[in-house]
């Protein structure tokens, strides 16, 4: 337990912000004496603690003033079929060598930053670890939300945590899906915006406009702090076409990009102004929270009594401390198919193409594709998109319907509306080759040093043929290593195990066969990723 006396509270008189007040961290107060009563939020001045010693937590240096944020909780239904609710698109490579995390994780060197905290749905929490492992120099702070409930809430369980250790941190909030073609002005728009958010403006990015575009909000920006910073004077909704080429020509418009950067504190004491109900909501389940591997787990039934709604609407619509940086980076939220037509490299035929894709008397169209030739002849303004299990066609300028498709899918439980054809695990993922009346083929591939849960399944049996790599199994009392075209049969209740002890991707084809052949028939006596319920 940390000692009292090392925790180095001290009072500064802070006074501008009145009677702003916002309830500390109660695992805080239980140890220091003096701090069992509501404390003016900008009145208190917590100096580094390791938080490892109050949660078990990542550490958060005072010295490191910039804590990226990033929020993952999109399900970026619009890129249908490549972006599913199992795998959304922050995880695709779209737009970067990178998957889209990975790739605004990136446009952060250069920048002093403490470690990131990333805030997204428990169901992804292990392709976000496994995709900023390599990524982060300091180990990434994990925020699971059992379910979404938009932005104001995601940011404030993230403020809450940074809070506890460095309640002045600036927190650069950042949806872990946008494009930026121009990352060096992006770091020094936010170095700019740095000394107002430290001074407590809520500072948002506001983007130039290069059109006038109905498929953004907009900020207006009020009277001018400096060069490119601005009040906040008003966020006003996504326009219809008339009113946007007003927008752009009045100059006084910028797009709103879902970015912002201001302190942890006064985040929170605005949020406990405007929407105290809310913070209320997000205190409890930070306070009942509960480690698991690399995860903070807020309390689930707690988390899912809070008011959803984004920041725009809980908090910078009602503050009078809102202040705008004017942004020039090339930035997209790549919220469907046409901004991939935008921002990719085109043909002399004005076509973007990726994967294996042929062309004939073709013009201004966006095909990719993913697993086989697609041909296109004689055809103008289309997107075209094949994925193993899915094409989808359209006309550019209707791709918002794909959202309507979408739906469609899912009040007919098709599983193209959620899954692809290949499902990713901790341990790797598994491909279904062939479904049949009561049996499948999978192909499985193991990450070299993982390992599946010990379990059983009531109604399937499965065969197992090792392709590649070498499989170390458990099949009930029996331990067996297998290499390539060796084989092994689990009956229908037996316990069983696969892992990869190597260096090498382990490739298994897995035959089920049985009467029911569904991914939650599976019991777990044993996992290394503390899953119960989550299939395989």
């Amino acid at each position: 337990m940390t000692n009292p006396a090392t925790l180095g509270i001290h009072q500064t008189a802070i006074g501008q912000w009145g009677d702003d007040s916002y309830q500390v961290d109660t695992a805080l107060r239980a140890q220091v004496k003096g701090a069992r009563r509501r404390l003016p939020c900008e009145a208190w001045v917590t100096d580094c603690l390791s938080y490892s010693n109050l949660r078990g937590s990542q550490h958060i240096p005072k010295e490191f003033m910039l804590v990226p944020v990033l929020l993952s909780g999109g399900v970026g239904s619009r890129l249908w079929p490549v972006s599913r609710a199992a795998r959304p698109k922050q995880f695709l490579p779209l737009g970067g060598e990178g998957s889209m995390l990975q790739e605004t994780q990136r446009r952060l060197a250069g920048l002093e930053c403490g470690p990131t905290v990333v805030v997204c749905n428990a169901e992804h929490r292990f392709m976000v670890a496994e995709q900023l492992r390599d990524e982060c120099d300091q180990s990434a702070t994990i925020i699971l939300e059992p379910a979404g409930r938009n932005t104001a809430p995601a940011i404030a369980l993230a403020a809450l945590h940074v809070h506890r250790t460095a309640p002045e941190a600036l927190l650069l909030v950042l949806p872990a899906d946008h494009h930026i073609t121009d990352p060096r002005t992006f770091r020094d728009t936010v170095a700019v915006a740095q000394a107002h958010a430290a001074a407590g403006k809520l500072m948002t990015f506001g983007v130039v406009p290069s059109r006038p575009e109905t498929g953004y909000g907009y900020v207006r920006c009020g009277e001018a702090l400096g060069e490119g910073i601005f009040d906040l004077a008003q966020f006003v909704e996504k326009p219809d076409a008339a009113t946007a080429e007003q927008y752009v020509a009045a100059g006084q418009y910028l797009w709103n990009s879902g970015m912002f950067l201001f302190r942890a504190d006064r985040y929170l004491a605005e949020l406990a102004r405007h929407q105290p109900d809310m913070l209320a909501a997000c205190e409890a389940p930070m306070d009942a929270c509960e480690e698991d591997l690399d995860f903070i787990r807020p309390n689930a039934d707690a988390c899912l009594g809070s008011p959803a709604d984004s920041i725009d609407y809980a908090v910078m619509e009602h503050t009078e401390q809102g202040g705008v940086v004017s942004l020039s980076c090339g930035w997209s939220d790549v919220g469907a198919w046409p901004a991939l037509w935008e921002i990719g490299k085109p043909d002399d035929l004005g076509n973007v193409s990726e994967g294996d894709v042929l062309l004939q008397d073709a013009r201004d169209n966006y095909i990719r594709s993913e697993s086989r030739l697609v041909a296109a002849v004689g055809v103008d303004n289309l997107v075209v998109v094949e994925t193993p299990d899915a094409v989808m066609v359209g006309a550019r300028d209707q791709m918002q319907q794909i959202k309507q498709i979408v739906e469609a899918l899912s009040r007919a439980e098709r599983p193209e509306a959620t899954v692809h054809q290949r499902v990713y695990r901790p341990w790797g993922s598994y491909e279904s080759l062939v479904v049949g009346e009561q049996f499948q083929v999978k192909r499985l591939t193991v990450t070299p040093g993982q390992t599946l849960s010990l379990q059983l399944h009531h109604h399937r049996a499965e065969h197992w043929v090792v392709v590649s790599g070498q499989a170390e199994i458990i099949r009930g009392e029996e331990q067996l290593t297998l290499g390539p075209d060796e084989s092994t049969y689990i009956p229908i209740g037996m316990k069983h195990r696969l892992a990869n002890r190597s260096d090498r991707p382990l490739e298994v084809i897995e035959v089920q066969s049985g009467s029911y052949l569904g991914e939650d028939d599976i019991v777990r006596f044993d996992d290394v990723y503390g899953r119960e319920e989550t299939p395989t």
